[in-house]
């Protein structure tokens, strides 16, 4: 009895709201799309064929070494991009690393070069070892963990084994047409970290 009795209440209600105003249009104009699809995302081609969509292509400098045009850093002590054509320096191997034979400190101001900073010189990791109780030791004091740890500076003769792969970091310019327009605007600390790294000497500014 009670469903009888709801679903009459129910088509009375429908029955009056498509009588009450007969003035109205039957049909809602639709909805106009904010987007279209081809705005959508970095495509600008159909989504429905690839016959006309190619990806981006990346151009690297040709430049020779000590003639190409350097970028700012994209922030402080950011690592630099490459300006100059890398062909027959990569892949860097243990046996040939031509980047250090132009940026070593001490030849790379009269090769025009950036010279690699003195973080490069450094290991940033604690001598860590166990005592015979098995608690941790960190440059010679005991730390209860591994949360414990705080970062120490152990500076060195020689290019740090970490920091002798330099195309972990450093990448060759594109001098192509960008996929998108950066519009990012560091803020540097001061002119001179355009171009220059101070990592070493402002890497504890700030910790307790």
């Amino acid at each position: 009895m009670k469903k009888v009795v709801i679903f009459s209440a129910l088509a009375a209600v429908l029955m009056m709201s498509g009588c009450s105003d007969k003035s109205k249009p039957a049909q809602v104009e639709a909805a106009k799309p904010l987007q279209t699809e081809e705005a959508i995302g970095l495509r600008k081609t159909t989504l429905y064929s690839e016959q006309e969509t190619l990806p981006s292509k990346t151009e690297y400098a040709t430049n020779t070494p000590g003639s190409g045009v350097k970028y700012e850093r994209a922030f402080d002590n950011a690592p630099p991009m490459i300006p100059h054509d890398t062909e027959g320096m990569l892949p860097i191997t243990r046996e040939d690393n031509q980047c250090i034979a132009c940026h070593s400190p001490e030849v790379a101001e009269s090769m025009g070069a950036t010279p690699i900073p003195k973080s490069h010189f450094a290991s940033f990791r604690p001598k860590s070892e166990l005592d015979k109780e098995g608690n941790l030791i960190q440059d010679g004091k005991q730390v209860a963990g591994t949360n414990d740890i705080k970062t120490v500076v152990h500076k060195l003769d020689e290019l740090h084994k970490g920091r002798f792969n330099c195309s972990a970091c450093h990448a060759p310019q594109n001098v192509g047409d960008p996929l998108v327009k950066n519009n990012f605007n560091p803020d540097y600390q001061s002119d001179t970290m355009k171009n220059r790294s101070n990592l070493l000497d402002t890497l504890n500014t700030g910790v307790n």
